[in-house]
């Protein structure tokens, strides 16, 4: 039998799953051809912000590649345009001259930005945003110029300010509304979103309504009707968008905002269908990813000849992908004569919640600041739940006696993927179908997750509910039984969300134990430190004991104090202090460390400050999981073997990085010759002299398992050695897992991966770079706070702990 030919017109979101829906239902029905305008295969518009703020690269936003559409047989004519549909004889001609018969045709032709009609607007450094080529030519601006105002303060326009910002750019908001998202958002939400975006820099003009652009051949200001100047080097448009309609009026089909079709997705034409933002239902154009994909498959039902109600509208919903900034808005947001609203504001957690009900049904919902019960309400939303059986309001519960519905209570037909429309019923089916036992699974098989992502914390409650064992096993493994999140997600999340306290992770994210434990407390906390050096306050109560006292406790309970001497080198004066000490406090044991130091051991807690105070020496590394003291031999300046001079690499390498966090202790070690006295094989970052310069090695560790290290490059410099020795340790500070030596990193990351990005000269010095300003905060000897801050003292009190 022969395949009808089936030509879709746009090759974006919408379309692509509509045929995606189509091939499921009857992959054997039609011989398909898209044609697209963009250079690329199907992405995923919604993640342009993420382009924008650094988190993905265009290579993540691809959704199908050119592989896909070879395997399901998917001739694509892309970096082209569809100039003319002749309906009399059903064929598309394109702007390069192709024309391609059809039995039945998908206009899928999306929308553009819209542009003001203000003088100025075709200067240089004006823009609409909507497309990869968009982003790279902002991101090109933001590279030359420093200034940006963004035209628009709804959803696109604070996704878009929000990136300009990660790009380094002076930012100002130009709203013509009273609020921001005031579409989305009621006043009170709104002024909260404002307040959040001003700490992070984001500037704004509420009520400014843009009457001129100002310039000769470039941008150079706007001007807004009140006389307001605002000086900027490039201008964003984010005021909404325009369906793509041209061609379709051109072929005479029905049009009013868009391209008017019924209720299965049928134009005036018979023979051709539009879906997704070009398309017009009842009167109304959708703009968010949901409706759209509720249409594709309303269409691929039609199209097959499979029964359908149709497509009816949509509840839509939003949420805000701006780091920070936790919303969620649904349905209808504002009271009326039969809308009212039900609502909670908690000023300690910066919290905000306000459901909307319309004849004793949720019509509506605003979340900011905690968004997990958004799926919950859209689901009542959709379903037009009463509220009979539920409390409208509840204040000071003690925590567990009003618990969260969580994924196992919910019923088979509620949403977990609201962008994608999936349930909880459809993802167990295909987890046990299929066998799926990760969230990348889910997201392959289901498409759950595979748009903005936000579910996917639900998905892998979802697949722990499901499978129980089987998911640890099959899937990452948390870093501890209170959460199933792994290091990277952790992180991901911390990033996406904003997030600035352990509390805030571990509510946010979902711990099963509200408090945390010894494991994770930790490794949040480092986390933390890490992604957020200027912001996050180290939090002292969630490190080890060995952090918090600032020295390692023994079996016995007493410390140790171990004074700081660089690369092993001490003075007459040192040695007379630390045995005058000694003797005063009569020390247990004064030892030579493994590490070249004098060890002073059997120190009872409360003598620690006084210890410390009276030695008036700063405290080497030798505690917590840091970087810790450099190892190093005389080399070159008294061995008649050496190569190098040593001692003063190790001393330069000790005070450039001192005190610095890292997943796990770091270990330096610097040796003048190839007989490496100073066992430089086995060390984290480990340095041999040799005639033409140094020896780099990487990854060796001693202890109970050890790993020899692995040589890197050869240097000639010592500047060479530290800028390799800051890369190395950035690059394991934000890859490593909290508590993971750089051994197993190496070995898990690949020590190819990794000489790639130590080698290459721009990543190593920005890596570099990324440290030293991380930490230029951080690095401060650790016991002169203790020493002149009488609270910090009191954690050493006989009976603290």
């Amino acid at each position: 039998m022969m395949k009808e030919k089936l030509v879709m017109v746009g090759n974006g979101m919408a379309g692509v799953r509509t045929i995606e829906e189509i091939i499921d239902r009857d992959p054997e029905k039609f011989d398909i051809t898209i044609i697209g305008e963009e250079p690329y295969p199907n992405y995923n518009r919604i993640m342009l912000s993420n382009i924008l703020q650094k988190k993905m690269t265009v290579e993540e936003t691809i959704l199908n590649d050119y592989a896909w559409y070879k395997e399901q047989g998917i001739t694509l004519h892309n970096s082209d345009r569809v100039e003319e549909i002749d309906r009399d004889h059903k064929k598309v001609i394109t702007k390069d001259g192709a024309v391609y018969e059809y039995d039945k045709l998908i206009m899928a032709t999306g929308s553009t930005s819209f542009l003001l009609p203000i003088d100025g607007v075709k200067l240089d450094g004006v823009i609409g945003w909507r497309t990869i080529k968009d982003t790279e030519y902002i991101i090109e601006q933001a590279r030359h110029y420093r200034k940006a105002v963004v035209i628009g303060g709804g959803l696109l326009g604070l996704e878009c300010a929000r990136g300009l910002l990660d790009q380094g750019m002076d930012v100002t908001v130009v709203h013509l509304a009273e609020w921001l998202m005031e579409m989305q958002l009621d006043r009170k939400a709104g002024d909260m979103l404002k307040a959040d975006l001003e700490k992070q820099g984001m500037k704004f003009k509420l009520q400014g309504n843009t009457q001129e652009i100002i310039g000769d051949e470039r941008v150079e200001a706007v001007r807004l009707s009140d006389g307001t100047v605002i000086e900027t080097d490039l201008v964003v448009m984010a005021v909404g968008i325009r369906p793509v309609t041209k061609q379709a009026r051109a072929a005479g089909l029905e049009i009013g905002r868009g391209i008017v079709v019924d209720d299965f997705m049928v134009t005036s034409d018979s023979n051709i269908y539009a879906v997704g933002e070009c398309a017009e239902h009842n009167s109304k154009v959708y703009g968010l990813v949901a409706p759209l994909y509720e249409q594709g498959k309303v269409l691929a039902d039609h199209i097959t000849g499979r029964p359908t109600d149709g497509y009816h509208g949509s509840a839509t919903f939003t949420s805000l992908k701006v780091s920070g900034c936790d919303l969620f808005s649904a349905g209808k947001i504002y009271e009326g004569e039969e809308t009212r609203g039900i609502e909670v504001y908690n000023g300690i957690d910066n919290v905000y919640k306000k459901v909307f009900v319309e004849q004793g049904k949720v019509v509506g919902a605003v979340l900011y600041g905690d968004t997990e019960e958004g799926n919950r309400f859209y689901n009542m939303i959709k379903k037009g739940e009463t509220i009979e059986e539920f409390t409208l309001v509840s204040l000071l519960h003690k925590a567990g006696e009003v618990d969260a519905i969580s994924v196992a209570e919910m019923a088979d037909d509620e949403t977990i993927c609201g962008c994608n429309g999936i349930s909880k019923g459809q993802i167990v089916t295909a987890v046990h179908e299929k066998a799926l036992t990760t969230v990348a699974e889910v997201t392959k098989h289901t498409k759950a997750g595979g748009s903005c992502g936000k579910c996917k914390g639900q998905i892998a409650d979802l697949l722990a509910v499901t499978l129980g064992d089987a998911f640890n096993a099959g899937g990452p493994t948390g870093i501890c039984e209170c959460t199933e999140l792994t290091r990277d997600q952790i992180v991901t999340q911390i990033r996406a969300k904003g997030l600035k306290t352990s509390k805030e992770v571990r509510n946010v994210l979902g711990w099963k134990n509200e408090g945390g434990c010894s494991k994770c407390r930790p490794a949040v906390n480092y986390y933390l430190n890490m992604v957020w050096p200027h912001e996050h306050e180290d939090e002292k109560d969630s490190r080890y004991a060995n952090e918090r006292f600032r020295a390692n406790i023994q079996k016995d309970g007493t410390f140790s104090v171990i004074p700081q001497m660089q690369g092993g080198i001490t003075n007459p004066d040192q040695l007379i202090k630390i045995g005058e000490v000694a003797k005063k406090y009569d020390v247990d044991l004064l030892k030579i460390t493994g590490a070249q130091r004098i060890g002073l051991y059997g120190i009872k807690k409360d003598d620690l400050p006084k210890i410390w105070e009276e030695l008036d020496m700063r405290s080497a590394a030798a505690y917590g999981k840091s970087t810790r003291s450099v190892k190093s031999c005389v080399g070159k300046a008294f061995c008649r073997f050496g190569t190098q001079y040593t001692s003063d690499l190790a001393i330069r390498l000790e005070s450039t990085f001192e005190y610095i966090d890292t997943p796990h202790k770091f270990k330096m070690g610097v040796s003048g010759c190839p007989r490496s006295c100073v066992e430089s094989g086995v060390k984290d970052f480990g340095i041999i002299g040799v005639e033409n310069g140094f020896q780099i090695y990487i990854g060796g560790n001693g202890g109970t398992e050890v790993k020899a290290a692995t040589l890197l490059t050869t240097v000639e410099t010592e500047d060479e050695v530290i800028e390799l020795c800051g890369a190395m340790m950035q690059y394991y500070r934000e890859t490593g897992i909290y508590g993971e030596r750089t051994a197993p990193w190496l070995e898990r990351l690949g020590f190819e991966q990794v000489q790639e990005v130590l080698m290459d000269l721009e990543k190593r010095q920005e890596l570099h770079a990324r440290l030293m300003d991380a930490n230029k905060d951080r690095q401060h000897e650790p016991w002169r706070n203790v020493i002149e801050n009488e609270n910090e003292r009191k954690i050493f009190e006989v009976g603290r702990v």
